[in-house]
């Protein structure tokens, strides 16, 4: 599944990317937790936690039904 997740990834990637920011893959759990790390720019804007969940969340949910959450650390 971890191959699936960094293609969800690379396609979310270029609009985090435009403003400054990045999000690196850490681990994907046996129960479907994605967990992800934000860097750049992303790393400290306040709307990280609606780009993590309604952007990177909302993408990988919708091409991969295994994955239940996504969460930051």
């Amino acid at each position: 599944m971890r191959e699936k997740v960094e293609a969800v990834l690379a396609k979310v990637r270029p609009m985090l990317q435009a403003d400054g920011g990045d999000v690196e893959l850490v681990d994907v759990t046996d129960d479907g937790v994605v967990k992800v790390k934000l860097t750049g720019a992303c790393g400290g804007c306040p709307m990280a936690t609606l780009t993590l969940k309604q952007g990177i969340e909302a993408a990988l949910k919708e091409e991969i039904e295994e994955v239940t959450e996504v969460v930051q650390v």
